[in-house]
């Protein structure tokens, strides 16, 4: 462009420009500024808390700081559960470079590590689309560490924690487990869940893309650590009478079996086992037949074990003497198109001998000189047909029909054990009226400070009768000698039934137990022994579930520091006389 030109000679500027385009221009340009000033108005002043939200929504994060799970003790403060520091692994699949041999060569060391097929990592993390994936939970402690060590970069450690138990199998049916989120599934953990669990803290942060903490944000809520819960299990008295009734499973190829004992004083449950259990370190193959806590979820007609109670409501009512005669001649009796049968023909025999022989006919005709509401009465107040007053999750209730509904029949049956249904549990705790003068105590799985008030229903003097009665059984002569325990006094029941199987009976299939209190003249401890279908041998209550009573008994009361009372051998003169069935 040459210096002398004009910019008046430009056509275009020449050219007049109308008024109102220029106007139009001004007011658009405007109108822009104030809609700049008034979105900066409602971002900054009126909105500004939806903004706020927004922007903490993408950055900032609510960091749940987990509360430390409260340990499970033993009454004697020994450790059955606790919880240990525990590494879980999570990755941001589209971080972790794969197509890099070193990460490469990391990554299958870390499967190695985890003790996962290296494929199984693999397809975690070929779903670049996610942005978080757990690897693995729950690891060891020092494995994660290792892991960390490694410093791959998209695969990162969060520390948990993770529930140990020391005792393991032998008392996993009390103690149950957590899962992985720390919360109880089974046993204690899940009865008492929101006292062990405490209430986790919480701490806001803002992160960054990869996850990391870049800074604290307000106010820092602490965790309130679990509570500890005592129980009244005492560990030693637990791991032997599992390892007895384990060894005793075996030995007669029975089925499984269940011991529970009780102190007879509080009402303190200090075993309660099962056969089959599980490690509740490790349920990575744990079956249904593993899990069930037979001593308080299965329930079974208890046959001869309710001979006693069907005695003493008798003694009570004063419908009989522990001298009364009652004539079994034939051995058998016949009743609503129906024969009861004993194992032999005891002709005429004492309400002692009733109990010692453990005659069905004896105790039907006990029976029939008392109404159906008597006998139910107690019954009921014994805790049958009701769910047991426990701290623990699946107690069953068993089985009582109205009093109304009996036929007669089914008062003969009652009386020996059948056409009623309970648990080893509720077997166990009912005995407590004869080891307690006559009333019967709340039972509890958690330590207890002191005897607890007891619901009456014998005498003190027929209590004492009982227990004689239950001395004899357990005596020569008794189906239960096989019970007796070397240096100790023992009074107890045997008890032998056919399995139920719809309406009818299982051929060939039997529960054998047997439930009593040692030492006789001052209890101290109530023992409760089943065994499901003993196939090989005898399925006899007194052969089979005897000799763990025995042994249990012995150990126990040693460990509870208690004095013999007798002579250190057992008095076993015959074989046991088979219960009926």
């Amino acid at each position: 462009m040459s210096k002398d030109m004009r910019y008046s000679t430009s056509p275009l500027l020449a050219e007049r420009t109308p008024m109102w385009r220029s106007r139009f221009i001004m007011i658009g340009l405007a109108l822009a500024f104030t809609g700049l000033i008034g979105r900066a108005a409602y971002v900054q002043v009126i909105g500004n808390d939806f903004f706020l939200r927004q922007g903490e929504v993408r950055f900032a994060r609510t960091i749940e700081l987990p509360a430390n799970r409260g340990r499970i003790l033993d009454r004697n403060g020994l450790i059955l559960a606790s919880s240990v520091p525990a590494a879980s692994i999570w990755a941001i699949p589209e971080d972790v470079d794969q197509a890099d041999p070193a990460i490469k060569a990391k990554i299958g060391e870390i499967a190695k590590l985890m003790g996962m097929p290296l494929a199984q990592l693999d397809a975690k993390l070929a779903d670049e689309d996610k942005s978080f994936v757990w690897i693995k939970r729950q690891l060891d402690w020092d494995i994660g560490q290792k892991i960390k060590a490694l410093d791959v970069k998209g695969i990162y450690l969060r520390k948990e924690y993770k529930r140990q138990y020391p005792e393991g199998e032998s008392a996993a049916h009390v103690v149950g487990f957590t899962n992985v989120e720390d919360q109880g599934q089974e046993g204690m953990e899940l009865a008492f869940n929101t006292e062990l669990g405490g209430k986790a803290g919480s701490r806001r942060v803002i992160k960054d893309r990869l996850g990391r903490i870049v800074e604290g944000v307000g106010v820092e809520t602490p965790p309130q650590e679990g509570q500890d819960i005592q129980l009244s299990i005492d560990s030693k008295v637990q791991f032997f009478a599992y390892q007895k009734l384990r060894d005793q499973v075996a030995a007669f190829k029975a089925k499984a079996g269940s011991v529970v004992v009780m102190d007879a004083h509080t009402g303190e449950v200090l075993a309660l086992a099962n056969y089959p259990s599980y490690d509740p370190n490790n349920r990575s193959r744990l079956t249904g037949e593993q899990l069930r806590n037979r001593a308080i979820t299965d329930t079974f007609e208890p046959g001869s074990t309710m001979k006693p109670i069907t005695v003493g409501t008798a003694l009570e009512l004063g419908r009989v003497k522990n001298t009364t005669i009652i004539d079994t001649t034939p051995g058998r009796y016949a009743i609503g198109g129906f024969t009861i049968s004993d194992t032999h023909n005891y002709g005429a025999l004492t309400v002692d001998g009733v109990i010692q022989k453990s005659s069905n006919v004896g105790a039907l005709k006990v029976a029939q000189k008392m109404s159906p509401q008597e006998m139910w009465n107690v019954h009921s107040a014994l805790g049958y047909g009701q769910k047991p007053q426990i701290a623990f999750p699946g107690a069953a209730s068993g089985r009582l029909r109205p009093w109304k509904s009996w036929k007669p029949v089914e008062q003969a049956t009652i009386s020996y054990g059948y056409g009623l249904s309970a648990s080893l549990f509720q077997m166990a705790r009912s005995y407590t009226v004869f080891s307690n003068d006559g009333n019967v105590i709340p039972a509890t799985m958690l330590k207890r400070s002191g005897r607890p008030a007891g619901t009456p229903v014998f005498s003190k003097k027929t209590a004492e009768l009982v227990r004689h009665m239950l001395w004899m059984a357990a005596g020569p002569g008794g189906t239960g000698q096989k019970a007796q325990t070397v240096g100790y006094s023992i009074g107890g029941k045997s008890g032998t039934a056919r399995k139920q199987q719809g309406r009818g009976y299982a051929a060939g299939k039997y529960r054998a137990w047997f439930t009593g209190i040692a030492p006789i003249e001052n209890p101290r401890i109530i023992v409760a022994v089943m065994v499901d279908e003993p196939s090989q041998g005898s399925f006899y209550g007194g052969t089979v579930a005897g000799p763990v009573f025995s042994e249990v008994v012995q150990q126990t009361l040693r460990l509870m520091g208690v004095q013999p009372d007798m002579s250190v051998k057992p008095q076993i003169v015959a074989n046991d006389v088979e219960e009926p069935l």
